[in-house]
């Protein structure tokens, strides 16, 4: 490839009310880069990026868009020309028409999900040794998406076959067609994940915590405070990818994930690892199973161009009860 897509960036999300938003995701322990009456803007204690979620407050809930860094702007202008030739619509923006971010573009991705890419961020200090600021489960980074699609197997082949994306993980079933697909860009198990739905909506985003007695400091705190239902799935641990995790739900049901434990993936001769459709253990390596809400909830993502919600499709690959994603 032509191009260098270093990882996954940010998220960002609409909400219905930015101050209720802003109590939840201070109780998991995000920081507050910045903020005003529609926009809320947060990082992990890492990060020295100026944020890896935006929060914008709306009428109605959904994914604006999900976002890759790439290496230059040389990197950012060959690719927009490979997505420009593979016949879809570009949407520029210029340094300055978003706050903290330089030259971008977004476009409507082969599945139909919102994607940006873009180089600059601002850069601020991170609080990684600022003790007295950690709180909640700690949260550190983002470190992938997850989303439903309706075709996983076309989004796993054009990910990595035109953008050079890798595999790690996949699920398989009959004729050994791709049920789901964890790809990467950073040495890690994901970057982002496909799994098999109704689509294209958005799944879940996926944060790092530093170990996993983060995971039930989390449960405690959200407990303690009132959030206990906001606790989807979880903590268990995952087959696929050997991570802990913990599943919420944000004030307007955007689904969270809190994630720690996976492995590298940075050797070239690392061999993608098929799990069968078949396998309990590839859904939760404990064994317990994931709620209703797990299979038919996600959320609804928006047309780059227009702002509209983006119609979802049925998946191609019909049910034993889709599978469990990370």
């Amino acid at each position: 490839m032509n191009f260098d897509i270093i990882r996954c960036g940010r998220a960002v999300l609409h909400v219905t009310n930015l101050e209720r938003s802003k109590k939840f995701y201070d109780t998991l322990g995000f920081i507050e880069t910045d903020c005003d009456d529609q926009h809320l803007y947060l990082r992990g204690i890492e990060e020295h990026n100026h944020h890896s979620l935006l929060l914008k407050e709306k009428e109605t809930p959904a994914l604006e868009v999900i976002s890759y860094k790439v290496r230059t702007e040389d990197d950012l202008d060959r690719l927009a020309a490979k997505v420009k030739h593979d016949g879809f619509d570009v949407k520029w923006l210029e340094k300055g028409e978003q706050a903290a971010i330089g030259r971008a573009f977004r476009y409507q991705d082969i599945s139909g999900l919102p994607v940006e890419f873009y180089v600059e961020m601002e850069q601020v200090d991170r609080k990684l040794q600022q003790y007295h600021l950690h709180k909640g489960a700690k949260v550190q980074r983002i470190d992938h998406f997850n989303c439903m699609v309706s075709d996983v197997e076309k989004a796993h082949n054009y990910y990595i076959n035109d953008l050079g994306f890798a595999c790690s993980e996949y699920t398989a079933g009959e004729e050994d067609k791709v049920w789901a697909s964890w790809l990467h860009r950073k040495p890690s198990v994901h970057d982002v994940a496909y799994m098999n739905g109704a689509g294209p909506r958005l799944h879940h985003v996926g944060f790092w915590l530093k170990d996993p007695m983060s995971l039930i400091d989390g449960c405690d705190v959200l407990a303690s405070i009132g959030y206990g239902s906001s606790i989807e799935r979880g903590p268990g641990r995952h087959g696929l990818s050997n991570a802990f995790f913990l599943y919420l739900r944000d004030p307007d049901g955007h689904r969270i994930e809190l994630y720690n434990g996976d492995y590298l993936t940075s050797d070239p001769d690392f061999k993608p690892i098929r799990w069968d459709l078949d396998d309990p253990m590839r859904q939760t390596f404990w064994g317990h199973e994931a709620p209703d809400s797990w299979f038919d909830e996600a959320t609804h993502v928006l047309n780059v161009h227009s702002g509209e919600k983006v119609t979802t499709k049925a998946a191609k690959l019909k049910k034993r009860k889709p599978t469990f994603v990370i």
